[in-house]
């Protein structure tokens, strides 16, 4: 028990919540309401776990002083409590699996497509629309902040942001790559393809995390947007491209019709890329120093989807699986998610 306080960070929650609680009372909290909507998600989330911890010691209490009693006519009940209690424990250790330092933020959700024309495209395609219907399914906001089609269908590459409660600390697992193994609608003599699509997920940063972005080293480039937005398509330079020249890091923005909008978009990709580096090189330095090989590292296959001869979706890391191919890209992706997040912990 206290092993899981220590995990959960319990103090630490109580100082959050205090802390949204005090901003709620701030006269323009709802200004940003999009922003005042993911504070008040992040409270309710943090008072549940506050609220479940503080419940289980109460009733172990009690529990220990039924068990004192030695009286056989209490039986029924203890079993029916023990039981309540390992459910309650069950999703208190769920919480446990989104203690990470940006695992409550939004999620950057960067997908390109392999090697294989206007078959990786279509694919790279069907695994935005997976995502598309997972954050469709929580409820969390979904924009677009950079997409290049494909020449004939699909999508060559697509960057987008996902705003909502831990919606990082879930989509975190899918980092990697992602195989299809299907019969190709674009083969005239249907003849099974495999395709492959890369993943890379990085939290949406909002607070400090020591990222220090010095104007002078950055290559600011304006063009005209070539996605979705109607008659102001291609007629005013609205989209951001932004170079970080130290590490030769580009990202784009082309979500908003206004230049200063796509420019704090832009911004915060980079920021978001550039915590990425620095945990990259952190960890490999942590490898390095313990002589660890990595079995999972970025550009390794994660999962595949086989859709030909029968269907299946498989997971690499942890060998769970789900028949139901369909289903799972139609966005049911949680089973997948927390089988890898509980492998992460090695508590899979």
């Amino acid at each position: 028990m206290g092993h899981l306080r220590g995990i959960l960070k319990v103090d630490a929650k109580k100082e959050n919540v205090g802390a949204i609680q005090v901003k709620m009372t701030a006269q323009d909290f709802w200004q940003d309401q999009k922003e005042a909507s993911r504070l008040m998600a992040e409270l309710k989330a943090a008072k549940s776990d506050l609220d479940t911890w503080e419940s289980l010691q109460e009733r172990i209490k009690a529990l220990k002083e039924l068990l004192s009693l030695r009286d056989e006519s209490y039986q029924a009940e203890l079993e029916k409590e023990t039981a309540a209690l390992d459910l309650d424990f069950a999703k208190l250790r769920e919480a446990v699996l989104f203690a990470g330092k940006f695992d409550s933020s939004g999620a950057i959700v960067e997908i390109n497509s392999g090697a294989g024309g206007t078959e990786s495209c279509d694919w790279a395609s069907m695994l935005y629309r997976m995502y598309y219907r997972w954050a469709e399914d929580k409820g969390f906001p979904m924009s677009v902040l950079e997409e290049v089609r494909g020449e004939e269908a699909g999508l060559k590459n697509i960057t987008f942001l996902i705003e909502g409660y831990r919606a990082y600390g879930m989509l975190k697992p899918e980092s990697g790559v992602h195989r299809l193994v299907r019969i190709s609608p674009f083969d005239a003599n249907k003849r099974r393809h495999t395709s492959f699509a890369s993943v890379s997920v990085i939290p949406d940063i909002k607070e400090d995390a020591d990222i220090e972005i010095k104007p002078e080293e950055l290559k600011v480039d304006t063009f005209r947007s070539g996605g979705a937005g109607g008659q102001h398509v291609n007629k005013t330079e609205s989209a951001i491209r932004i170079t970080h020249i130290p590490t030769g890091i580009v990202v784009s923005a082309q979500v908003e019709r206004s230049q200063h909008q796509n420019r704090l978009f832009a911004l915060r990709v980079l920021k978001a890329k550039l915590y990425g580096l620095k945990e990259q090189k952190k960890q490999k330095e942590l490898d390095n120093i313990s002589g660890e090989k990595r079995k999972i590292e970025w550009g390794s296959q994660i999962r595949s989807y086989v859709l030909h001869p029968y269907l299946l979706v498989k997971d690499h890391r942890t060998d769970y699986e789900d028949h139901d191919a369909w289903r799972i890209l139609d966005g049911h992706l949680d089973e997948f998610i927390m089988n890898v997040l509980k492998w992460m912990k090695g508590s899979g």
